[in-house]
Parts: structure tokens; sequence; C-alpha cells
């Protein structure tokens, strides 16, 4: 068995998951990081994404996160991000309503820039909550 090291992931609502776990996988602003028990300490953004937990059984857990700062101290990592989703709380529907009207907004030549920024956003969240639930649905292996 590998080494575990503590994880808690924070939203401004709740406490998502707390837990040890062996790998975590996760999406910084500048590439994709797999992060193991005694990784060295640091500070980090991360993007809305779908974050990929190894737990002590061996088990693959995925999560949809929004973005936020990793913080990584020894065997302590604590993740605040403003919204964490496990896929079974998904509203697919929802999520594909999202997508359409997020990428409406953005072929609209009338919108402005500000609106189109944050269309982007929306996009990425919805597309990123589809992607989390077609993977645990389907999911055989990490």
């Amino acid at each position: 068995m590998a080494e575990q090291f503590a994880f808690e992931i924070h939203t401004p609502y709740r406490r998502f998951f707390a837990g040890d776990i062996e790998t975590l996988v996760i999406m910084l602003s500048d590439g994709e990081i797999a992060l193991y028990a005694s990784h060295s300490f640091f500070i980090a953004p991360v993007e809305t994404s779908i974050l990929k937990m190894k737990n002590k059984d061996g088990d693959w857990l995925f999560a949809c996160i929004s973005s936020g700062i990793l913080e990584v101290k020894g065997h302590n990592t604590i993740l605040l991000v403003e919204a964490a989703e496990w896929p079974a709380e998904i509203d697919l529907a929802r999520a594909q309503a999202a997508e359409k009207a997020a990428l409406e907004r953005i072929n609209n030549s009338e919108s402005f820039k500000i609106d189109r920024m944050a269309a982007h956003a929306a996009l990425k969240r919805a597309t990123t909550r589809i992607k989390a639930h077609a993977l645990a649905a389907g999911h055989t292996g990490a």
C-alpha cells in the first residue's frame, strides 16, 4: 500500500471532502499535476476541472471542482474552491442547458467582452460537469 496523506476540500458552503488518500491529480493554472505523500510545500491556483483522488482502497474518486487555491504542506493538503460536486450530484440536463446557453452567449456578436468572458467561464463549468458525469458513468480505470 502506498503512503497516504490527509486531503480536504472546502467550499464556502461546506466541507466537501476530508480523508486520507494515496494520489491526487488536479489541474493547476499551468497544467495537470499528480501529488503523493510528502510532496514539497507549495500553494497554487487551480482551474475548473475534474479532480481525481485515489483512496486507501485503491479506488479512484472523481469530483467536479471550480477554480480555487491548493495548499500542499507535507502530509496535509487543502483545496479551497468556489464549488465542488460529486458526479452523482450533477444534474446532467441542467449542465447541458447551461452549456447551450453559454455557447449562445459566446456566439452572440452583440455581446460585450465581459459577457463573453463570463460565458466562457460558464461553458467551462458546464462542460466539466458533463465530462465528470460521463466519466463516473463509464469509468473502468484512472
